[in-house]
């Protein structure tokens, strides 16, 4: 399988989206190429980016569609015609149906700020704060049909501080976040990704 043309799914600033493109300028992405940003909201400053990094970008209003699936199959059709082989998650703020999950199984992955399967779903970082706990960190996961269910491919833990604000602690999660998704991206570029049933393998 070759996973080295990505599409980059986006919903908001980007940033993981500038971190992986910067990456790729830099020869990071283990031979991998972003060849397309898809975003659900065309107004979303991501979208900005795309267009500075020079990639292409697929821009779609869900609402502007009859259903989910509908919307859904739009992008799998720009998937196919670009021979999209990753699916790369960066602040896509929406649920996938099987339309896009089906004929990618196994090629979506996920970024999460905590470590899974703790604080899974929204506001994560205000979750570990909210519970108290003395390490987090970000995992980086297979996607399937549930909420931050998918096989957890790589985590780093951070120690949380006392003091920490969810702006401070959100700070070193992003600086965690923008190197190790590059990492894992370039491994899937580079074919080093294995999955048995829900244990994925990285191989040096």
């Amino acid at each position: 399988m070759n996973y080295s043309r990505i599409a980059v799914f986006a919903s908001g600033q980007g940033s993981n989206f500038a971190a992986l493109a910067q990456a790729q300028r830099e020869g990071r992405l283990g031979g991998g190429v972003i060849e397309l940003l898809v975003s659900d909201r065309p107004e979303a400053p991501v979208a900005q980016r795309a267009q500075e990094a020079g990639i292409a970008s697929l821009l779609l209003r869900p609402k502007d569609f009859d259903s989910r699936e509908q919307y859904e199959a739009r992008i799998v059709e720009e998937l196919k015609r670009r021979e999209i082989g990753l699916i790369v998650l960066a602040g896509y703020m929406r649920l996938i149906t099987p339309v896009l999950l089906a004929p990618y199984e196994g090629r979506i992955i996920n970024i999460h700020p905590s470590l899974l399967p703790a604080f899974a779903g929204k506001d994560a970082i205000g979750q570990a704060l909210d519970y108290g706990v003395k390490l987090t960190g970000v995992t980086v996961h297979f996607v399937d049909g549930g909420m931050d269910t998918g096989p957890v491919i790589a985590q780093r833990a951070l120690a949380v501080e006392d003091g920490d604000t969810a702006d401070s602690l959100a700070e070193r999660i992003h600086r965690i976040e923008y190197e190790l998704y590059p990492e894992v991206v370039a491994a899937f570029a580079a074919g080093k990704i294995k999955l048995d049933g829900r244990k994925a393998t990285v191989r040096q």
